[in-house]
């Protein structure tokens, strides 16, 4: 029986490892392709470390090209090359890994999964009580995920390759748009309020621009054109649960854009700016500063601050008016009141697409379902009225 090497100090080397006559240790092994690799340390202990970090990466490799990985560990694989990607993605894709991480599912092997497989497990979230959004958002990461590994040949089809509402019904809330009495209701109530008084001239921006929430907090002093009366929108400003604020792009690329003043939204505005709190220090974030909107801690309000606003607004609305109640309201209710407005108005669609900042204009068109029956017969009306008075001129001249 030959003799096992040692190192210098006298500790047995395992297979694979040697010290050269610098003392400096290393490891060779053979990759995922048949070629000989060798890494190297001054240390053992940290030698050995990397020797582990190879044998998991050449376990994955192996079991990932089988299709013998878990559901988890595609998922993983999946995220770890997305990279650079949005702060609230990040968010999601943790949200999806942690509970297929809670789920039985999650632990079998992919190349197992089969279409009725994937259904049966998309039925049973919706059994257990999940929104069909949150089984959206699932979907959106999973599906993805096999994908990749199908077009590696890793599976020979995707299981997720089909369409939700054939397995699951479709029973999120859609999204609605105030009626003009309503506005006028909830903006009366805020402009009278004692309390919410103080959020009247948000609000107004935010109904009378359609401007993303984030988009509006990350508005700066430079962004406002008072002398042409326009807004330029072309970033975002969010704050990580850590408390960690960042800019960021628009949601879109076509979110890059200028939005108009109306006299209201002028005149909120330069309230705005007047009852805003005078800073020693504008605080700097990427570059930016002198944001529109202040917090009472002195620092740049975040979505957050604003959904708060209103969440605390409805809910003393609530309270005092029972007996005429209101939908519940958010800033993508007056965003996307803003838009049916404007298509109501007769906006053309690609101006509309423009000021709301949506990269397809089919997100725009959805917007024209919420068209009110009182709006289509006075559209109607229009039409039957100019179509009778032409035939009559007809009659007359002939």
């Amino acid at each position: 029986m030959s003799e096992k090497r040692k190192d210098n100090k006298g500790r047995v080397l395992k297979t694979g490892e040697s010290q050269r006559k610098d003392l400096i240790y290393q490891y060779r092994y053979t990759d995922i392709h048949g070629k000989r690799q060798t890494v190297y340390s001054s240390d053992l202990k940290e030698l050995r470390e990397k020797e582990k970090v190879i044998q998991r990466q050449l376990d994955d490799g192996i079991d990932y090209a089988a299709g013998e990985v878990t559901v988890i560990a595609l998922l993983e694989r999946y995220i770890s090359l997305k990279q650079g990607v949005r702060y609230n993605t990040k968010v999601g894709y943790n949200f999806v890994l942690n509970l297929i991480k809670k789920e039985d599912f999650g632990y079998r092997q992919i190349r197992d999964i089969k279409v009725s497989d994937a259904q049966q497990w998309i039925m049973k979230l919706h059994n257990d009580g999940k929104g069909y959004s949150t089984i959206t958002s699932v979907r959106g990461v999973v599906k993805p995920a096999f994908q990749m590994a199908y077009n590696e040949d890793i599976i020979r089809r995707n299981p997720f390759d089909f369409k939700l509402v054939d397995v699951v019904p479709n029973d999120s809330q859609k999204r609605i748009a105030m009626t003009e009495e309503q506005q006028k209701l909830w903006m009366s109530f805020i402009r009278e309020d004692k309390t919410y008084c103080k959020y009247y001239d948000e609000f107004v921006v935010l109904l009378g621009t359609g401007i993303r929430v984030s988009e509006f907090c990350g508005l700066t002093k430079n962004d406002l054109d008072f002398q042409n009366r326009k807004i330029r929108v072309d970033k975002q400003l969010v704050r990580e649960r850590g408390g960690k604020y960042y800019v960021e792009k628009t949601k879109t690329e076509c979110g890059c854009r200028f939005i108009p003043m109306t006299e209201e939204v002028y005149h909120s505005l330069k309230n705005i700016l007047a009852s805003r709190p005078k800073l020693n220090t504008e605080v700097i974030i990427d570059g930016y500063s002198s944001f529109l909107l202040i917090d009472k801690d002195n620092h740049p309000k975040v979505a957050l601050h604003i959904e708060n606003e209103m969440r605390w607004a409805m809910k003393k609305y609530k309270k005092l008016h029972p007996d005429n109640p209101l939908p519940h309201i958010t800033p993508h209710v007056f965003r996307h009141t803003f838009c049916t407005n404007m298509a109501n108005a007769g906006m053309d669609i690609k101006t509309l697409q423009y000021v709301m900042g949506h990269s397809d204009v089919g997100v725009t068109l959805n917007v024209y379902t919420h068209a009110s029956y009182d709006r289509a017969a006075e559209q109607m009306a229009k039409i039957l009225d100019f179509k009778a008075n032409t035939q009559g001129k007809q009659r007359k001249s002939g």
